[in-house]
C-alpha cells in the first residue's frame, strides 16, 4: 500500500514532465499531420485573428498610457461600484475587454494591481468578467467568415456581453468582506500617466506597437500549439473516444455525434472548435449558434493559459477567471437560447 502511494506521489510530482514527454513523442509519431495542423493554425491566426485584434491592441496600449482610465473612473464610479463592486477605473478594463478581446482585460487588471490602482480583490473581480472575445472576432470571424451570416454575429456578441455583465454582477460578492490596502488614492494616478502629444506620439506608438506585437505573437503561438494538440487527439483516437462516449446523449437530442468532438476541440482552442461547429450542417442551425455562444463564453484552455501567463506576474489568483468563464459560457448560451426562442428574426433553423 505504501509503495502504491509512493508511486502515485511520484506521478503527481512529475505529471508535467510526463505530459511534455508524451507530447514530444506524439510530435514525432504524428509528424506529417502535425505539420499540416500547424500550417492550418498559422493560416487561421494570420487571416482571422491578426486583422481583427492587432489594431485594437495598439489602440488599447496607447489609451492606457493616457489619463483615460482616470477620466472613466470619475465618470463611471457610481455605476461600477454598485454593479460590480470595483472602482470606476475598472470600466476601462471592461470596455477595452469588450472592444479588443482577450487578453487585454487581464493585462489591464494586472497593471492596475501592480500600480496599486485597485485592491487585490477588486482586480480579481475584474479578471472574472473583463476577458471577453472582441466584436471583430465574434461578428467578423464567427458571424461573417464562419457562419456566413452577419445577424448571427450580432446575436453572439449581444449574448456574450449579457453573459459578461451577469458574471460581473455575481462576482461583486467575491471576497466582499475581505479587503487589502491601496497605497495611494486614485486621484494621484494623473501624475503616473502621460498625455499623448505630437512630441511623444512616435515614442508612445512605438512602445504600443512593440507591446501589441508581443501579445499577438503570443496568441499565435497558442493557436498553433493547440492546433497541433487537437490534431494529436484526432490521430490518436482520443476525439473519437469522446464522441463515442457522448453519442447516446447526442442521439437522444437528434444531434450528430460529431458535434461532441467539435465541442471537445473548442474546449481546448475556441477558433478551431467554432470552425468545426460551423462546418457541421444541421437543419436546426440554432444548435450550432447556441454551442458557439457557449464556447465563446468559456474561452477554452488555450486562452486560460494566455491569461495565466499574464496573471502569474502579479499576486492575483486565476481562480475567479476560471469560475467566471464557466458561468460566462452557461449564461451566454442560455441568453442565446432565449432570444432565438422568443424572437423569430433570430431563428436560423432551415
Amino acid at each position: 500500500m505504501k509503495k502504491f502511494r509512493l508511486i502515485v506521489l511520484k506521478i503527481k510530482r512529475n505529471i508535467i514532465t510526463l505530459l511534455l514527454l508524451i507530447f514530444t513523442l506524439c510530435l514525432v509519431i504524428f509528424s506529417s499531420t502535425n505539420m499540416q495542423s500547424a500550417k492550418k493554425g498559422l493560416k487561421l491566426w494570420a487571416n482571422s485573428i491578426v486583422p481583427s485584434l492587432f489594431p485594437f491592441f495598439i489602440a488599447t496600449e496607447c489609451l492606457s498610457k493616457t489619463n483615460m482610465p482616470n477620466i472613466l473612473g470619475k465618470l463611471l464610479d457610481k455605476i461600477m461600484k454598485p454593479l460590480f463592486n470595483v472602482p470606476g477605473e475598472g470600466s476601462f478594463a471592461m470596455i477595452m475587454g469588450w472592444l479588443s478581446g482577450c487578453p487585454i482585460g487581464a493585462k489591464i487588471a494586472v497593471d492596475f494591481r501592480n500600480n496599486n490602482i485597485c485592491t487585490k480583490e477588486e482586480c480579481e473581480r475584474l479578471l472574472s468578467f473583463t476577458n471577453t472575445s472582441g466584436p471583430l472576432f465574434i461578428i467578423g470571424t464567427c458571424g461573417v467568415s464562419l457562419f456566413g451570416n452577419l445577424l448571427i454575429g450580432f446575436l453572439l456578441f449581444i449574448t456574450h456581453i449579457l453573459g459578461c455583465i451577469t458574471v460581473g454582477f455575481i462576482f461583486k460578492f467575491w471576497k466582499k468582506n475581505k479587503s487589502t490596502h491601496v497605497l495611494y488614492k486614485v486621484s494621484k494616478l494623473d501624475n503616473k500617466l502621460q498625455n499623448i502629444s505630437f512630441k511623444n506620439l512616435g515614442e508612445v506608438l512605438g512602445e504600443s506597437i512593440k507591446s501589441a506585437t508581443s501579445s499577438i505573437f503570443m496568441i499565435g503561438g497558442f493557436v498553433v500549439l493547440f492546433s497541433v494538440i487537437i490534431s494529436i487527439f484526432q490521430q490518436s483516437g482520443v476525439t473519437n473516444l469522446v464522441s463515442s462516449i457522448f453519442e447516446p446523449l447526442c442521439k437522444s437530442f437528434n444531434i450528430p455525434p460529431n458535434i461532441s468532438s467539435a465541442c471537445f476541440t473548442g474546449l481546448f482552442e475556441i477558433t478551431n472548435g467554432i470552425h468545426e461547429i460551423t462546418n457541421i450542417k444541421l437543419k436546426q442551425q440554432s444548435i450550432n449558434v447556441i454551442l458557439t455562444s457557449f464556447i465563446l463564453g468559456l474561452g477554452g484552455i488555450s486562452i486560460m493559459l494566455q491569461i495565466f501567463s499574464i496573471v502569474s506576474k502579479s499576486d492575483l489568483s486565476i481562480k475567479p477567471y476560471v469560475i467566471g468563464k464557466i458561468f460566462h459560457g452557461i449564461f451566454s448560451a442560455f441568453y442565446t437560447f432565449l432570444i432565438i426562442k422568443f424572437f423569430p428574426i433570430f431563428n436560423f433553423d432551415l
